[in-house]
């Protein structure tokens, strides 16, 4: 077998054919490996995404790790496999190639002067930090129609999602500038109430322009009013909700069991076979929420490298540290919550 050779210098513009290939053949490749949403979040927030990779002699592509350099002055530098990504991490061939990109990334890092690399998927380089029991994900096979699906969820959720069906909420589904607008009034919202700050509208926008059709937002209305909104991802017949949120009338109106339903719904009409709910931390609210849904949790592990006396970022919001920020942000009038909010958020990356 020929040896890998790793590559650290961005991926030049001729290289992108190679990348998008390689992402495409590969099974284990996410949304969060495509060269769209590397440059989406690039064109988004401005962090810089780099590409490391594994060549073989003849110069094949045989891995690829793509880096954003998050850069914050409350959060400090990361290189983070993927930005605003749940998934990502390392994709190669076979075991040697990831540790030759291992060691590519944290060559790459030592190079840039940035003191960790964050992976959030993947294989778990030897010697790199591994984060465990603090996110699970959540995914399952959808049903064949809708009352299989009603079958499927725990008997006092499938209560809450009937009494849902029958309270006369609209769904509505779509990519136009007013569907964004309106997703983003509501995920400001509901990201505010939680004390979170807001990422950039432009985030958003970038995605679903990157992904074209492989990406839409289903809003849910009480009358024309939108209560609810999501936007998801489609990939290799998955769907996957990303950002989601509703209004404070939402939970009385069951507005968010609609949606999720809705969702299911959608993604079969789409030839989706696979929901996957994403992640969520231990011991929080939406992860019994998604368990309550028939959801099994599925531990996640991350890796870190850290350069010799560095420590880990700390961008939990569940932190002891932010308490008092949390605390803070959720008396924030909406209006300055959206317009400070993207400053700090930028940074979590």
């Amino acid at each position: 077998m020929n040896a890998p050779v790793s590559s650290l210098t961005a991926a030049p513009l001729s290289d992108a054919t190679a990348w998008d290939s390689y992402v495409a053949a590969h099974a284990q490749a996410t949304p969060f490996h495509t060269r769209a949403w590397c440059e989406a979040i690039t064109k988004a927030t401005g962090h810089r995404c780099h590409l490391v990779t594994a060549r073989d002699a003849g110069g094949k592509l045989t891995g690829l790790l793509p880096l954003h350099h998050i850069r914050s002055r409350l959060f400090g530098q990361a290189l983070v496999a993927s930005g605003f990504a749940v998934g990502g991490g390392i994709l190669a061939d076979n075991a040697a190639v990831a540790a030759t990109l291992a060691q590519g990334a944290a060559d790459m890092a030592r190079s840039l002067g940035v003191p960790s690399v964050e992976l959030r998927g993947g294989p778990l380089p030897a010697g790199w930090q591994v984060e465990e029991g603090t996110y699970a994900g959540f995914a399952r096979d959808l049903a064949n129609d809708d009352d299989a699906e009603l079958l499927a969820i725990p008997r006092k959720q499938r209560a809450e999602v009937r009494k849902a069906l029958e309270s006369g909420l609209t769904i509505t589904t779509g990519r136009s500038e007013q569907d964004r607008a309106d997703h983003y009034r509501i995920y400001a919202t509901s990201v505010r109430n939680l004390g979170t700050p807001v990422f950039p509208k432009s985030l958003f926008s970038c995605v679903i322009d990157a992904f074209g059709d492989d990406a839409d937002i289903l809003n849910v209305r009480n009358d024309r009013e939108v209560v609810a909104s999501v936007l998801s991802l489609y990939w290799r017949g998955t769907v996957m909700p990303y950002w989601g949120g509703g209004t404070t009338d939402a939970r009385r109106l069951r507005a968010n069991e609609l949606m999720y339903f809705a969702l299911m719904r959608h993604a079969r009409e789409r030839g989706c076979t696979r929901f996957d709910f994403g992640r969520s931390k231990l011991g929080t609210g939406p992860f019994a929420y998604k368990k309550n849904w028939g959801f099994e949790p599925q531990p996640l592990a991350y890796a870190r490298w850290l350069a010799p006396g560095e420590v880990a970022r700390d961008t939990n919001p569940n932190s002891a540290k932010y308490r008092l920020q949390v605390d803070l942000w959720k008396k924030l009038p909406l209006w300055a919550a959206n317009r400070i909010g993207p400053l700090i958020a930028r940074g979590l990356g």
